[in-house]
């Protein structure tokens, strides 16, 4: 393997929350008079961190979001984790391979260190992650698209970005690991590859993921 670690994104690549999480945010916004549909929320805030909601949100109508704004949505996204977050297909079987062939690797996620702790636990995701292999965009100043998340966690990890692989579904995350230096493999089961432009290889199922790494 020419890649001496591989960091993961979370939502979407490893457990499948991108669905739950993008129709409550679209239901809240809604409910809170930001008209916003499902495939708003896709286009607009997928693979981002939570201030980029409030930043596009007060780009557009000149309003701020409720204070409350975070701890609400997350209270709502973690009740909805609990009852029906599942595994994205294929992912417990790929870090079994991983780990037994001793690949380092981590995961870099736009969320916070309590929405990453409870979706690893509630899919059985957290024998494979311990603290030290977990970074949040809480750790940096800037989220996605900015490279500073995976540049940390590459720092933390001890490799340099060139020998870093990414994977990615989101359009943000894409341009974070490319302006980071790394190499980046975009998953395509939810996002059309076209819209993961710049990625060195595309794949839409774990199964194919391990080839691309080798």
């Amino acid at each position: 393997m020419r890649h001496e670690l591989i960091i993961f994104d979370n939502d979407g690549v490893l457990v499948d929350s991108e669905p739950l999480s993008n129709r409550i945010l679209a239901g809240y916004l809604t409910e809170l008079g930001h008209p916003t549909s499902y495939e708003d929320s896709l286009r607009d805030y997928m693979g981002g961190a939570v201030h980029r909601v409030h930043d596009l949100i007060l780009e557009r109508t000149g309003r701020r979001l409720p204070e409350d704004f975070d701890d609400v949505f997350h209270e709502r996204v973690f009740t909805a984790f609990r009852r029906e977050l599942e595994p994205v297909a294929g992912v417990p079987e790929m870090l079994e391979k991983l780990a037994a062939e001793g690949v380092p690797y981590c995961v870099a996620s736009s969320g916070s260190h309590e929405r990453i702790r409870v979706g690893h636990w509630k899919t059985g995701l957290d024998r494979w992650f311990g603290e030290d292999t977990v970074f949040s965009a809480q750790d940096v100043g800037r989220g996605k698209p900015a490279p500073d998340l995976f540049l940390h966690a590459a720092e933390r990890m001890g490799v340099t970005p060139e020998r870093c692989v990414v994977v990615e579904d989101s359009p943000l995350g894409v341009q974070a690991a490319l302006a980071a230096g790394m190499d980046v493999y975009g998953f395509t089961a939810m996002t059309p590859a076209d819209r993961l432009d710049g990625a060195n290889g595309y794949f839409d199922d774990m199964e194919q993921l391990l080839g691309l790494l080798a």
